[in-house]
């Protein structure tokens, strides 16, 4: 027997209600940035796991044909989280994985994503095996021309593997892939990508542990227009493998290499 069209929809709008809910209401810890000097530690803790609880909801919850809105959204709320460098010198950075597996699982070719997933998990909360983790289920849904320049991802799971997991060989597969993809298109900055992405292939390919691929790989994330303190952390990295980071007149950065690898 059929059910009346009332009966199906109630259900279906209640749904929608309750997920409208969960991603239209701020976390309230957002609420508190303007007072966040008077705001003790307890209560931000407090805060943050009710957006744990929020964002757990979110990854279990049926999105109904708006998973590309739900992942804007949760980037939103990630971007002021991972922004505001008061609250997190006092709680950390340990939500930045729980945001990207709600994005990626919605739209795993958020690019923008895979970048910020990187350096949040990998660099700041110190989870980089969770980082690539969660690239890597993401990855599946890539492909060398869809989207456009997603031989990206490869790189970023390369810098991770290398930099922070000590991993040459995955890292040396994974840009091997990030060259080949960017490869197939002849515009300038996929044939820059593919160049570098194959040298650091090569590097590690004849030396796992190569301080020059190291080097180029710190580089990568330097140019990548990166905050402040990552900026620094690049730099004082590459500087203490050997190498040196010049600025340009044109504002760019230019790394000079140790006279051995």
């Amino acid at each position: 027997m059929l059910l009346p069209r009332k009966a199906i929809a109630t259900p279906f709008i209640i749904c929608v209600g309750i997920l409208g809910v969960a991603l239209i209401q701020f976390p309230q810890l957002q609420k508190l940035i303007a007072s966040k000097q008077s705001v003790s530690v307890e209560t931000l803790e407090k805060e943050i796991k009710s957006e744990s609880l929020r964002l757990n909801f979110l990854k279990k919850t049926p999105s109904f044909g708006y998973d590309n809105f739900i992942a804007d959204l949760v980037y939103l709320n990630f971007s002021q989280y991972f922004g505001d460098d008061e609250v997190r010198d006092k709680t950390g950075y340990g939500l930045s994985p729980e945001y990207f597996e709600v994005i990626l699982k919605r739209d795993p070719r958020f690019l923008a994503a895979y970048r910020s997933l990187s350096i949040s998990t990998s660099l700041y909360a110190a989870m980089p095996e969770r980082a690539i983790a969660l690239s890597e289920k993401g990855l599946k849904s890539l492909s060398p021309f869809v989207p456009d320049k997603s031989y990206y991802p490869w790189r970023y799971k390369g810098i991770d593997e290398l930099l922070f997991l000590g991993n040459a060989q995955a890292a040396q597969k994974s840009f091997a892939t990030a060259a080949n993809w960017a490869s197939k298109f002849s515009d300038p900055e996929s044939q820059l990508v593919a160049n570098t992405s194959q040298k650091t292939a090569e590097f590690l390919s004849r030396n796992p542990n190569s301080k020059y691929a190291q080097i180029s790989t710190w580089a990568m994330v330097l140019n990548n227009q990166v905050d402040e303190r990552t900026r620094k952390r690049a730099i004082r990295e590459i500087e203490s493998l050997g190498g040196k980071v010049i600025k340009t007149p044109e504002g760019n950065n230019k790394i000079l290499f140790p006279p051995k690898d």
